[in-house]
């Protein structure tokens, strides 16, 4: 691993580069920090792929990625004479002396519930009138429903243990099915959801990560499926779906 004079001299080329590319680079001179806003979210999806692959150099890639595109950001505000990037990591370095007492001040907090508690007690004290009111409203909604619960949690509003959890899920799969009214069914089917990820959360799984691992799992044995159809000379579309059970389970163990 590099030394961390190495890390500074690599850092400071990248802020070198971005210098020379924003001045001499057609493309990059005319980007703004709208027309990033786009690319830097499919970066952030890029790098969650590779995380969940586990493919560490890809992560590697990604990461460079998203530097390139925080460097990208403060260098636009800094030509605003908005802020720089010294400015943007000294307001992190000083957030996170400010909301770890436990380690810069004389606060105790010896487990990661006590931490998350204080966190929150922090961010009230600093002007946050919700708990919740950090939670980005563009956040996708299974994501978002991760994040209000674990917020909550930071402040005690938590099941005891996971029995209480999944007795809510069966709960609201009872209130799904009594449900007639089609506006309410809706409702009633998204509160199955908000349980059934605050049961994984509560048991150490996220479900977005969980479901991503599903869906790639089923276009893999899919994509088999349609290989052994062609290897077989037969049209997906035209195979009833006993026969692609069949194609199915030989899938599987292929």
């Amino acid at each position: 691993m590099s030394t961390r004079k190495n890390q500074l001299q690599a850092f400071e080329r990248l802020l070198d580069i971005m210098d020379e590319l924003r001045e001499k680079c057609p493309w990059d001179r005319k980007q703004t920090m709208e027309s990033l806003r786009t690319l830097s979210i499919e970066e952030i999806y890029e790098l969650s792929d590779a995380i969940i692959e586990k493919d560490s150099d890809e992560i590697k890639k990604e990461l460079g990625d998203v530097f390139l595109h925080l460097v990208f950001y403060s260098k636009i505000a800094a030509e605003q004479n908005q802020f720089d990037v010294a400015d943007v990591l000294n307001s992190i370095c000083d957030k996170l002396i400010h909301r770890h007492p436990h380690i810069y001040g004389d606060v105790n907090a010896d487990t990661e519930e006590k931490v998350l508690q204080n966190w929150e007690q922090i961010k009230l004290k600093e002007g946050n009138k919700s708990v919740l009111s950090g939670v980005p409203t563009s956040l996708p909604a299974m994501v978002k429903a991760y994040r209000i619960q674990d917020k909550v949690k930071g402040v005690g509003f938590e099941f005891e243990n996971s029995e209480q959890v999944f007795d809510k899920i069966q709960e609201e799969i009872i209130e799904f099915k009594q449900e007639e009214n089609s506006i309410e069914k809706e409702m009633e089917f998204g509160d199955i959801l908000f349980s059934l990820i605050n049961y994984g959360r509560f048991i150490g799984i996220n479900s977005e990560d969980a479901l991503e691992r599903s869906n790639k799992k089923f276009i893999s044995r899919f994509q088999k499926l349609e290989e052994i159809a062609k290897e077989n000379n037969q049209n997906i579309a035209d195979l009833t779906l006993s026969e692609l059970e069949i194609l199915w389970n030989t899938a599987k163990i292929r």
